[in-house]
């Protein structure tokens, strides 16, 4: 009984996650709150909004910032106010630094896209930027999700040598606003 138990504490877990990245990344208007202009929503507010549609509390909000593999948000020093690292579909600035990127980073996707990404380069779609890694391992990995795995390296500092401004979000996710055609190279060691 125990193992179920933990089953569905997991299960319900995930999709407290899930819920609270559409609302901090996309749809703050579901729950009834604002994000301010750097996509920072207030803890209190959060919670009481997610608590219509489920059980949820500080602790659990707490769970799920601390035990996320990715790293998705960050609290303020005092926690009383949460935003998501990155991945927002909604205009916020969540005061991102310029960075120097290494030569080479990497872009993982599925091979369903690579006749557009061939023809038309990295862009955001429904994002603020495009979202790159810093092995290819982990671009695998987001490869994964959309089918057969198809990893573009980036010749990021190249591309930073010719002007392109790269951030790097608080988890490591490198950001850049597009990587045209001509910085991409397909990996063969998928």
């Amino acid at each position: 009984m125990k193992n179920h138990k933990n089953h569905e504490n997991h299960k319900n877990s995930v999709s407290a996650s899930k819920f609270i990245s559409l609302i901090l990344r996309h749809h703050p208007e579901t729950v009834g709150i604002a994000l301010d202009e750097h996509g920072w929503a207030n803890v209190e507010e959060l919670i009481k909004g997610v608590q219509r549609t489920r059980f949820f509390d500080r602790k659990m909000l707490e769970e799920i910032v601390d035990s996320d593999e990715k790293q998705r948000y960050s609290f303020n020093e005092d926690k009383t106010l949460i935003r998501a690292n990155q991945g927002h579909s909604i205009l916020v600035d969540v005061e991102l630094q310029a960075v120097k990127p290494p030569e080479y980073l990497y872009h993982g996707t599925g091979q369903k896209y690579v006749e557009s990404i061939d023809r038309s380069g990295l862009m955001p779609k429904g994002r603020l930027y495009v979202h790159l890694s810093g092995d290819v391992d982990t671009a695998v990995k987001v490869g994964s999700r959309h089918g057969k795995a198809v990893v573009y390296r980036v010749s990021s500092g190249r591309m930073s040598r010719d002007g392109h401004v790269f951030y790097c979000s608080v988890n490591g996710v490198w950001l850049i606003k597009a990587v045209p055609v001509e910085y991409l190279e397909k990996e063969q060691r998928v």
